[in-house]
């Protein structure tokens, strides 16, 4: 029996034991044939990788098209580039949420340290940046800023944010995205050990904690979807490359993709119309999705401008293929590709040499009206001049200037790498800011606080400041809406100012528009008085850390001679506003040099331009088309920008600067401004008069200087002087107020039993007329443009293009064209056509009419000869070689200088231009008239290039000034 039992156990032994060598044969034939069956991916042997497959589909990236000029020029197009990526891959799954923090997060790290030591950066389009000052700031404000907030806290709409989240500042959103519940990179549970084992630092700096937030912001995007990639950083160094890819092993799901950057050629000149791209938003991604799913929350699209408008057919289609990799990332295998298909090409109208002129000649020209109307004084009273037109610019106000436009930075004045000078004056303002905070925390405490009109000018300001930019805007914590606008206490505040901030505050506490719990205190069972009290703290606490408040002490410093003007001016050196001029800055230092001629010196040479100043004036703007197509040749706006800076990796603080900005690069002055058209539209009102037949062609009316048939009398641009007897014609050509004041006047007779005109009949008659010319629709620019208006009150001033009549220049562009070419309103377009990648022509932009202006014959011969004269008789348009037609205009605003306008055509004969400029408050009609004369002689070659062009700024002659 034992026996039986020993043999059947042996028996069973020898059976297991073949049964285990078999296995092991298997195993061991499977192990070879993999080890010599694995994928070679980009000349690398994944060999140590034995781990589970994870197939996935792989979204191939599309070649966006190109856009040229009408020449070919390059405008916008793509160059070659290597991008940082992450994808989850899977790696990170057993980890629990604080292991995975810190191994992202040691990740993230090791990947910074990287792309920092080879001189590349994160992608850096955050939403926050770090100051000069190292605090924590938003990029945009309002809606925008809190769009931001509800992605970064995981809100579907603006609407779901807490209270919390929505007044949350920058500083307290990266307290919360580095907490233990966010991306824990500064989480109190984080040990030594840990922080060692996943290859962090004790301690990050501020700028590494926005770096490592940003990057992981982005993967946070894409949580919900593994295998899609979120790009890191665009457009890195080949030694960061090759270093990436060595370290895969080391940070999962970290790769380097071959990829494209978009790059814009003479950007500044074209950033307006062409716009830039940029990673796609929520609402981006919801209104390109609405129709189908083609777009991802990775996607690059068009945020503004042409890039935005022709984004459908700009983007092209992108691939795919399939994609074996290993819980690491690293790829096993691909089959099953369909490549991406190239978008198409954009060729514009525009000629980029067109283009670049007119924005130099423009800036050449507002430079010179600034360097002529400056003088050396603190400030100008208006009261003390004649008229808008005659005011002089305060060199105070360029000192103000280049505070209040960010010109100088006034966080690096009190920064470690300040200047000897900056450090002199951040000691002189820190003394300024104890003496101004102690004055306003004893207007808010004192016992007997002065009313606010019984304040100095600058006290004042602080106080304002303090009510509507820190109380309402800034923080909310004064609501607007709360506030009832005719309570006596509110009115004795805005109105007359006969209370002080300390009485109305207390006041507005009472009447609960003070929302307390936006008041950094417990103040749930404080009593008013105490509520108060917390608000005086916050007040003083908030006013201490803001820059904008700080500027306004810069400014009454300056003002007061606290802060000199010489030191101002030297500081522009020291952070490079201005190229070092060794003998400049001695000269100054020293006083042989004025702060004043200085700075006309400066102005002069552009090396501080209007753009920077924004004082009026300060923009302009230009647009020539085609008149025989439509076709706009140069559509020019100033001041402009780099959009190479907003797109792909954005800078974030240049576009903080921009949105900033007193000059307003963002508004497109060409086709979104509008001001009235001046003494541009009388060819309007001379096609209604004599078509409605109040007046003959060669009729006459007696200019006397006023016209006194309305209520207030309109005086003629020429009084006290007059014109005497003018015809159609020679109106035209003088520009008589008068006459079309007449005309206007006349158009409102029509059926008037008591003898007097009737306004509305007069302006319906010219609004009649206003249409047919193309004044009743945008013009069809691809571009946004602001719509029209036309004037519907007092015909006697709206006929001579005052009323409220307000066009935008490329709409006195359309205008023009359609007198130029005898009656043809086209549309006005920026695209000439569209080719596949192949070059294979789309479509071919034609022209498209708009209206069909219908006038006599004679009538056109008189209107055309009239803009023929003008310009025989202007004397700085006289002596173009060019036989040309036009008019200038001078459009008035109350308080400030007037717009200077000009519409014409060349050559007279035979038009091929048509142009309209304008200049914002650029006193003098003379002045558009000039660049307009100097792009004609551009554009004919009736002068060599650098001699139209010189670089510097160009003055007109006092004597050739005229404002009609």
């Amino acid at each position: 029996m034992f026996k039986y039992v020993k043999d059947t156990i042996s028996k069973a032994a020898k059976s297991r034991m073949v049964i285990l060598v078999v296995v092991f044969l298997i195993l061991a034939f499977i192990l070879v044939y993999r080890l010599f069956t694995l994928q070679i991916v980009e000349g690398e042997s994944y060999l140590n990788d034995f781990t589970m497959q994870i197939e996935k589909e792989r979204t191939l990236k599309s070649t966006r098209g190109i856009i040229t000029d009408r020449n070919g020029k390059l405008l916008a197009y793509n160059k070659l580039a290597h991008s940082v990526t992450f994808e989850d891959t899977g790696a990170y799954d057993n980890l629990t949420r604080h292991e995975k923090n810190l191994a992202l997060n040691g990740s993230m790290y090791g990947i910074l340290k990287i792309l920092e030591k080879n001189g590349d950066k994160v992608t850096d389009n955050f939403g926050i940046i770090l100051n000069s000052a190292g605090e924590y700031q938003f990029v945009s404000s309002g809606t925008s800023l809190l769009r931001f907030k509800a992605d970064i806290y995981g809100q579907a709409y603006i609407e779901d944010l807490t209270e919390a989240q929505t007044n949350a500042s920058a500083s307290q959103m990266m307290d919360d995205l580095c907490a233990e519940k966010g991306y824990g990179v500064l989480s109190k549970e984080n040990t030594k050990e840990e922080l060692a084992k996943y290859g962090l630092p004790d301690t990050l700096t501020k700028e590494e904690t926005l770096s490592i937030v940003t990057m992981r912001s982005k993967i946070a995007a894409n949580s919900f979807q593994k295998y899609l990639a979120a790009t890191l950083a665009t457009n890195i160094s080949d030694s960061s490359m090759s270093t990436i890819m060595e370290s895969k092993d080391i940070y999962p799901g970290v790769d380097v993709v071959d990829d494209t950057i978009r790059v814009y050629d003479n950007s500044i000149y074209f950033a307006p119309i062409i716009g830039y791209t940029g990673q796609i938003s929520s609402e981006e991604l919801n209104e390109l999705n609405k129709d189908s799913e083609v777009y991802n929350q990775n996607d690059i699209v068009g945020k503004i401008g042409l890039e935005q408008v022709y984004e459908d057919q700009l983007q092209g289609l992108k691939g795919s293929e399939r994609v074996y990799v290993n819980n690491l990332g690293k790829i096993l295998k691909k089959d099953n590709r369909v490549e991406p298909q190239a978008g198409n090409n954009i060729q514009l109208t525009l000629d980029t040499d067109y283009q670049i002129a007119a924005y130099r000649i423009l800036e050449q020209y507002i430079a010179g009206i600034v360097y002529s109307m400056l003088i050396d004084a603190k400030e100008v009273n208006i009261e003390d001049y004649a008229t808008t037109d005659d005011i002089r610019i305060p060199v105070y106000d360029v000192y103000y200037a280049l505070f209040e436009n960010n010109v100088l930075d006034v966080n690096h004045i009190s920064s470690a790498e300040a200047s000897t000078t900056e450090k002199r004056v951040y000691q002189q303002f820190s003394n300024e800011q104890s003496n101004v905070f102690a004055s306003i925390k004893s207007e808010l405490t004192a016992d007997s606080p002065a009313a606010y009109k019984d304040l100095g000018k600058d006290m004042q300001a602080y106080m304002t400041y303090v009510v509507n930019n820190m109380l309402m805007e800034g923080t909310g914590i004064l609501q607007k809406d709360a506030i009832d606008k005719s309570d006596e206490t509110y009115l004795a505040w805005t109105n007359d100012g006969s209370i002080s901030l300390q009485e109305f505050l207390t006041y507005a506490i009472s009447k609960n528009w003070v929302d307390i719990s936006k008041i950094p205190v417990d103040t749930e069972y404080l009593d008013s008085r105490e509520v108060y009290s917390a608000l005086s703290d916050y007040i003083a606490q908030y006013l201490s850390t803001d820059t904008h408040f700080s500027k306004k002490i810069y400014r009454y410093m300056i003002e007061s001679d606290t802060l000199s003007a010489t030191d101002v001016c030297l500081m522009l050196f020291d952070q490079g506003v201005i190229k070092m001029n060794e003998e400049d800055y001695n000269s100054l230092a020293s006083g042989s040099l004025t702060a004043f001629d200085f700075v006309q010196a400066k102005i002069y040479s552009l090396e501080l331009t209007p753009a920077q100043l924004a004082l009026d004036p300060c923009s302009g703007s230009l647009v020539i088309n085609d008149p025989n197509t439509g076709e706009v040749l140069a559509c020019v706006t100033y001041p402009s920008y780099d959009n190479n800076r907003l797109a792909n990796d954005m800078d974030s603080e240049y576009y903080a600067k921009l949105a900033t900005d007193l000059s307003s690069p963002f508004y497109n002055k060409a086709t979104q401004e509008i001001t009235a058209p001046g003494s541009t539209y009388k060819m309007v009102t001379a096609a209604a008069g004599v078509s409605e037949g109040v007046i003959g062609i060669y009729d006459t009316i007696n200019c006397t200087g006023k016209f006194d048939l309305v209520e207030p009398p309109i005086r003629c641009w020429i009084s006290p002087g007059a014109h005497g007897p003018e015809s159609l014609s020679s109106a035209i050509k003088d520009s008589c107020n008068f006459y079309f004041n007449s005309i206007g006047y006349m158009l409102g007779d029509v059926g008037a039993e008591d003898g007097k005109a009737v306004d509305e009949v007069g302006i319906e008659k010219l609004a009649k007329y206003a249409e047919m010319f193309g004044f009743d629709a945008p013009t069809g620019i691809e571009i946004g443009e602001t719509d029209p208006h036309i004037s519907d009150n007092g015909m006697a001033p709206s006929a001579m293009g005052q009323g409220t009549n307000a066009f935008t220049t490329s709409q006195l562009s359309r205008y023009v064209a359609t007198i130029a070419n005898g009656g043809t309103c086209y549309d006005l377009t920026l695209l000439d056509k569209i080719s596949d990648s192949d070059n294979r022509v789309l479509e071919e932009k034609k022209p498209k009419v708009h209206n069909n202006v219908e006038l006599d014959s004679e009538l056109w011969s008189a209107i055309h000869t009239g803009m023929n004269e003008m310009v025989k008789s202007n004397n700085i348009l006289k002596n173009i070689k060019t036989d040309m037609a036009g008019k200038t205009g001078t459009a008035q605003e109350t308080g400030v200088p007037s717009h200077a306008l000009f519409v014409g055509y060349a050559p007279y004969d035979n038009p091929e231009i048509a142009i309209a400029v304008r200049i914002t408050n650029g006193y003098s009609s003379t002045n558009a008239a000039s660049v307009a004369g100097d792009m004609v002689n551009y554009i004919f070659k009736n002068k060599e290039a650098d001699e139209i062009i010189p670089g510097h700024a160009i003055q007109v002659d006092a004597n050739t000034q005229r404002f009609d």
